[in-house]
């Protein structure tokens, strides 16, 4: 795996090859496939590049085909619309002439609205009174909070601590504090490709909860199909956010999950919704 600490906002900055066409490097070259996360941060990073003085309000991608660390990803976008208000991008992902990613991305200017409502947010302890080595000692636990801040750059704080040994959660409702482990820069589009990036590593969890398995169970394989994110109110990917997750339905080998992400003062900042395979190893 890699020795260094991955720098996010090196794997977000892409490197321009021709017009509306990047390339994205893997920092994790020695894993079994490219994390869901970093296909679609990138993705966007791609889109970001090609409008100004708009930012992400949604995204819905899907997940072709798995992605290999060892080869470079190519993003090409396509300008689908520049209107008075909005603006559409769709970006491909290809590694060896095919595609392993589909995204389509929409831009808002920045506009006042007459309705302004939201959901209020779920009680839960604060990350101050969570610490890592609560989880990160369990037994069950292989992927530890020193392993999550190194190879994908995040910060995570578990509320529901028993579920990593087996707790079932009935109703799968599950809350995770999650912010990037660097500072980033004062740019609103990063912040959004970073929580965009992070957004899909832990949203399948709620499935597994609902049957006390924990999300490092080897006997299931757990494989992101699509995700679908919307982009509310201005936050920092860098602060902490509580990532509350639920599971209204599991069938026929696929599990869905939905997220709605809070700042620590109650504020709404973006919901997520994702279709996974899961399915028991043979």
């Amino acid at each position: 795996m890699c020795k260094s600490p991955i720098d996010l906002r090196a794997v977000l900055s892409l490197e321009q090859i021709d017009a509306d066409l990047f390339r994205g490097n893997n920092p994790n070259t020695t894993s079994q496939r490219v994390f869901g996360g970093q296909l679609i941060g990138q993705a966007m990073a791609a889109a970001c590049r090609t409008v100004k003085d708009r930012l992400p309000h949604s995204l819905h991608s899907y997940f072709i085909k798995p992605g290999d660390p060892q080869v470079p990803i190519i993003y090409r976008v396509e300008r689908l619309r520049d209107g008075k208000s909005y603006s559409t991008r769709g970006v491909t992902a290809i590694q060896r002439g095919n595609a392993i990613l589909s995204i389509m991305v929409s831009f808002h200017a920045e506009e006042q609205g007459t309705f302004d409502h939201q959901d209020k947010m779920p009680d839960a302890l604060t990350p101050a009174k969570l610490t890592p080595a609560e989880w990160s000692n369990r037994e069950t636990c292989s992927e530890t909070a020193e392993f999550i801040r190194h190879y994908y750059a995040i910060e995570l704080r578990p509320v529901e601590i028993g579920r990593y040994v087996g707790q079932k959660i009935e109703d799968g409702h599950v809350h995770i504090w999650i912010k990037t482990a660097a500072r980033l820069p004062e740019d609103s589009a990063l912040h959004i490709c970073a929580l965009a990036y992070a957004s899909d590593y832990t949203l399948l969890d709620s499935v597994m909860a609902r049957y006390g398995r924990t999300p490092f169970d080897k006997r299931v394989m757990p494989a992101s199909l699509d995700h679908a994110m919307w982009f509310h109110r201005p936050f920092r990917a860098d602060d902490w956010l509580l990532y509350a997750h639920e599971s209204p339905s599991a069938q026929g080998g696929r599990g869905l999950a939905r997220g709605l992400i809070f700042k620590r003062d109650g504020t709404l900042a973006a919901t997520v919704a994702q279709e996974g395979a899961l399915r028991e190893s043979r």
